[in-house]
C-alpha cells in the first residue's frame, strides 16, 4: 500500500471513529425529561417524560417531545396505558410518561401514563366575561397581573391584552415580574387543562 493511500485510509479511519464518538455522546447526553416536568418529577434512567407527539397504530410506535430531544419508542398489546382509552386518543402535545425496556437497540413501552388535567376548586376559577371586564379596565383600576405560562414562542404568536409571559418551566427565574403587593389578585393562564 502506498503512504498516500495509507494516509488517507488513516485519515477516513480517524475521520469515522470522531464521528461515532459525536454520535455516542450526543446520544447519551440527549435528556430524557422534559424542563417542565422537572418540577414535580426527578429524572428517571428508565422513563421519559415530555409532550405526546405522534402515535402510529400501523408502525406500533409513539413519538415523546423531552424538550430538544424527541424519542421514538416501540408499543405493542402488552403495554399498559393510564389516563386514556387509547393510544391514538391522547391529544397532541399532552403531557405523558413512558416506562420503557432497552432490547436489540430500540426502546419498548412498558408502560404509557398520561397526565391527567390539574384539580383547582371552583372558586379559584375567572369565566372569560369577569376576565373580560378586568382586561377592559385595565391591571392599575383592576388591581390584578395577568400572567401567560406559555411558552414565549406561544406567547409571541398571540396573547390577552396586558398579560405577561411568565412560562411554568422557568416560573423560579421569573418571579420577581410578579407584584410585590400580596393583595393584588393573580390570574394565570396556559395552553388549556393539564
Amino acid at each position: 500500500m502506498s503512504k498516500k493511500r495509507l494516509l488517507i485510509t488513516a485519515a477516513l479511519l480517524i475521520a469515522a471513529g470522531l464521528f461515532s464518538i459525536n454520535s455516542t455522546v450526543s446520544a447519551q447526553a440527549k435528556p430524557q425529561t422534559a424542563p417542565p416536568c422537572l418540577q414535580c418529577h426527578k429524572p428517571d434512567e428508565k422513563v421519559l417524560r415530555g409532550a405526546l407527539g405522534n402515535v402510529s397504530m400501523k408502525a406500533e410506535t409513539i413519538q415523546v417531545q423531552t424538550g430538544a430531544a424527541v424519542w421514538l419508542v416501540k408499543f405493542d398489546d402488552n403495554t399498559k396505558l393510564t389516563g386514556a382509552e387509547k393510544l391514538n386518543k391522547i391529544p397532541r402535545e399532552k403531557e405523558i410518561a413512558i416506562s420503557f425496556t432497552e432490547k436489540d437497540g430500540g426502546l419498548y413501552a412498558a408502560s404509557v401514563s398520561v397526565k391527567p388535567p390539574a384539580k383547582i376548586r371552583d372558586e379559584q376559577f375567572i369565566n372569560a366575561g369577569e376576565l373580560a371586564k378586568l382586561v377592559a379596565a385595565g391591571p392599575e383600576q383592576g388591581n390584578f397581573t395577568l400572567v401567560d405560562s406559555r411558552p414565549a414562542p406561544k406567547f409571541n404568536e398571540g396573547f390577552i391584552p396586558g398579560a405577561i409571559n411568565i412560562y411554568d418551566a422557568q416560573f423560579d427565574k421569573n418571579i420577581a415580574k410578579l407584584p410585590k403587593e400580596k393583595d393584588e389578585l393573580l390570574i394565570f393562564y396556559c395552553a388549556g387543562p393539564t
